[in-house]
């Protein structure tokens, strides 16, 4: 498999100018050895190709950095001190320091992306390439790139200037004010809906755009527009902030029919499942749970038919040694010399339904008894908690551990013949490493390669980002079917993804429904960066995103005439309880204010182009 590679502009012509000038006996040829005019690159299939390349390059790590956006949302808590994740997690963003989010999505950065995808669409407007079929694929890819950033900037800012030209020195201004919500909408899905008829029929390598890859982001997009958050009327209900704003137009639509806005979002996500089975099982009733737990780890580390589910995708190669491939590293056990990144909060670890479909519940004394037992088996997974089997342990600290079993807790054992403390491998109190460790005694698998001969300590893996994947547009699809009042088709598709990983069938309806379907939502695109979209557009982040994290305190206490002098996980031997416990407010103390709904406009954006408006809660 053809694996895309993140290349730049700049490399590859580098490359090619090298074997140029090696081959030209000219000497006379006064032409720069270092540059390459435009209608030189435009003209040549390989040159124009990598241009087009270089457009990828705004994508990044994808969600693979030791930073992640689950750590903004309800999903996780960042380990690390001195980061600017706490800005948004804390609210206290503004135009000086907007926080974290990603420094591939600041609003500079964005329309650097955006002035490549133009160049590109200029220059392949009237071609000079005599190869239609790959001009056609070449504007499809820069088409579609342009699309992806320009949604970027929609979902995080709202209403953005558009810009569909390059824009050159010694223009007369280079000041332009936003467009409508409206607007960007149409401007999106016009750049998709050409991207996906002049992408028909190529065979396209992995990690690049395609003609599923369109459908897939349109559905998205119009998803998106649908919600309540970019409803006006529905939002102004729900905030007094953006009630209160003098421009919401730049936030969603003031007026029109909402339904036929979820028409249109249910018809661009059937149009996805309607070319594309994914690997989406064709079931009758659930797999076993053994085979739902194997089934989603195929899925997330896109194995054994896995690869299926994407459509869209950042790959990565162990020999470049790129940041995505070290997520073993970034949020793997301190016990296993990792660092603990992004480790899950009780709150997501507690939505994880039990097997039977029923929900978790602290207060139901069989569950508390036992918290990691019976769920989901996307809990099984996505997480490791206190006795989940994992790798070996390095060489050196096998001797402490030889199963491979997570320890997150405290646990008694024998010292010299009285009962001591043992601190689990994995806490902040470890005897391999105590600087790195979970604050909420969980970590994450899911993403993390469980081959052994991985060590992620010092080892690149190779699973890809899923930018977008087919069961991404099943939910999109299911969400609109439950607006527009179809239940029976959204409980049809949303049980198939359940049967999928062993899950019972469903059979709410209503209010019941709805929340039954974000739930799932939650789980199935947990890590996906879905969540911090999903709250605010739902318009749920007060009771969601301003939680306190929490976390677990896990104790073993010996059962009576039972001893151990080197500690492992085992029931017969150990009472285990558990305790939720609040993450330490000096740590991170979470609060939701209105503003969150959008990020700012960085003043030094707002000093370049006097024509833009900020927005709602930034101007203070």
């Amino acid at each position: 498999m053809n694996k895309f590679k993140n290349i730049t502009y700049l490399c590859l012509l580098a490359v090619s100018l090298w074997i140029l000038s090696s081959c030209n006996a000219d000497f006379v040829n006064t032409s720069p050895l270092d540059e390459v005019s435009e209608e030189d690159v435009w003209s040549d299939p390989a040159l124009a190709e990598a241009a087009v390349t270089g457009t990828y390059v705004g994508l990044g790590q994808g969600g693979f950095d030791e930073q992640m956006l689950a750590s903004l949302t309800d999903e996780a808590i960042f380990t690390h001190p001195g980061r600017d994740i706490t800005v948004i997690t804390e609210s206290r963003s503004n135009p000086a320091a907007p926080g974290w989010i990603n420094n591939t999505l600041e609003w500079g950065n964005m329309y650097s992306y955006i002035r490549a995808c133009n160049v590109a669409i200029e220059n392949l407007t009237e071609p000079l390439l005599t190869d239609q079929d790959l001009v056609d694929r070449l504007m499809g890819e820069a088409k579609f790139m342009r699309a992806y950033y320009s949604h970027q900037l929609l979902r995080y800012y709202g209403g953005f200037p558009i810009v569909d030209r390059a824009y050159e020195l010694g223009e007369e201004s280079y000041e332009i004010p936003r467009n409508t919500w409206e607007e960007c909408i149409n401007f999106i899905v016009g750049d998709l809906d050409e991207a996906a008829a002049l992408l028909e029929g190529k065979s396209m390598d992995s990690g690049r755009a395609s003609r599923m890859a369109a459908l897939a982001l349109k559905s998205r997009v119009l998803l998106y527009a649908a919600s309540d958050l970019h409803d006006i009327p529905t939002a102004s209900s729900n905030s007094s902030l953006i009630s209160g704003y003098a421009n919401p137009e730049y936030l969603g639509y003031t007026s029109g029919d909402r339904m036929s806005r979820w028409q249109r979002a249910k018809d661009a996500a059937k149009a996805v499942l309607d070319n594309d089975q994914g690997n989406l099982l064709n079931l009758s009733g659930p797999v076993s749970h053994e085979e739902g737990i194997q089934n989603y780890m195929n899925n997330s580390l896109s194995k054994n038919g896995g690869e299926e589910e994407l459509i869209f995708a950042r790959y990565f190669i162990n020999a470049k040694q790129e940041n995505g491939g070290r997520q073993g590293l970034f949020n793997g056990p301190n016990g296993y010399n990792n660092w603990a990144g992004n480790t899950p909060i009780q709150h997501f670890v507690d939505d994880y339904e039990m097997m039977d479909g029923t929900e978790f519940d602290w207060d139901n004394p069989e569950h508390a008894e036992a918290p990691y037992e019976n769920r989901d088996a996307r809990f099984y997974a996505s997480l490791l908690y206190d006795g989940a089997q994992w790798k070996p342990r390095s060489s050196a600290n096998q001797p402490k551990d030889p199963l491979g079993q997570i320890q997150t807790g405290q646990y008694e054992i024998m010292q010299n013949g009285s009962v001591g403390t043992h601190f689990g491998l994995d806490t902040r109190n470890s005897s391999i490493e105590d600087w790195n460790g979970s604050y909420t005694g969980y970590y994450f698998r899911k993403f993390i390669d469980p081959d052994p001969s991985i060590v992620d300590q010092n080892t690149w893996q190779e699973i890809p980002w899923p930018f977008l994947r087919y069961t991404e547009a099943v939910l999109n699809y299911v969400e609109a079917c439950i607006e527009l009042g179809q239940e029976e088709e959204a409980r049809t598709w949303l049980n198939r993804i359940r049967y999928r990983v062993g899950m019972p069938a469903i059979n709410d309806s209503g209010e019941a429904l709805v929340e039954r379907y974000r739930n799932e939502r939650r789980i199935e695109m947990a890590y996906e960066e879905q969540r911090y979209h999903d709250c605010r557009r739902w318009m749920i982040p007060e009771e969601t995103l301003g939680r306190k994290a929490n976390g677990i305190n896990v104790v073993g206490t010996f059962k009576p005439g039972q001893s151990l002098d080197l500690y492992r996980y085992d029931p017969e031997i150990y009472n285990y309880s558990y305790e939720v416990t609040p993450i330490d407010p000096g740590k991170e103390d979470r609060q939701w204010l209105d503003k969150m709904y959008y990020l700012p406009i960085h003043f030094n954006e707002m000093n370049r182009n006097a024509k833009l408006v900020q927005n709602p809660g930034y101007t203070e």
